[in-house]
């Protein structure tokens, strides 16, 4: 697994002054987790956006605030919904001995032979699922290899994907991901 990093600098700037850091390329942050005081924190929207990409809310990240390494998940990012651009990004620090839980994206891959055969759709109905595991352990996505589904009403289940060693998947087995619909 790739390793991440991102640099941070303790921020005093609060309320309505945050616009400043933004001018400046920088992104009002707050880290958090167990056992530790919250702290506010500035981090470049350009390297916080690479980051996010690569490793979405699952993915660990090696945060670095005043000569500090923290182990942190970047837990919930913030959008204009006018700008689509970012305005507050969270980061849960963990303990890298104690099992979370995260949100993983399920990644379809290859094309179902009914796509191919022109007798269906597929059709994604869920793109994630919950798992639990050490943070090191936490896949970034969980890929599923659809080309076997042939017939229409053709599904995949949660219980059908493959994870890591040491992951734990939490959503309901029975839960459908996707499924051939028909033309």
């Amino acid at each position: 697994m790739k390793k991440h990093t991102l640099s941070a600098a303790v921020r005093d700037v609060v309320g309505r002054k945050v616009k400043n850091l933004k001018k400046q390329g920088l992104l009002p942050a707050t880290i958090y987790g167990k056992k530790i005081k919250s702290v506010s924190v500035s981090v470049k929207i350009d390297e916080l956006l690479k980051v996010h990409k690569e490793t979405g809310e699952s993915g660990l990240v090696e945060l670095t605030l005043q000569n500090e390494v923290r182990p942190v998940l970047i837990h919930n990012v913030q959008i204009n919904p006018v700008t689509s651009v970012p305005i507050h990004v969270e980061f849960y620090q963990v303990d890298l001995k104690e099992k979370v839980q995260a949100n993983v994206p399920v990644e379809f891959t290859g094309e179902p032979a009914a796509v191919t055969n022109k007798i269906g759709v597929l059709l994604t109905i869920h793109d994630e699922v919950e798992v639990e595991a050490l943070p090191a352990d936490l896949p970034e996505k969980i890929e599923f290899d659809v080309t076997f589904l042939a017939e229409v009403h053709a599904e995949v289940k949660v219980k059908d994907l493959h994870v890591p060693k040491g992951v734990t998947v939490l959503t309901e087995a029975e839960l459908v991901l996707a499924k051939i619909g028909s033309l």
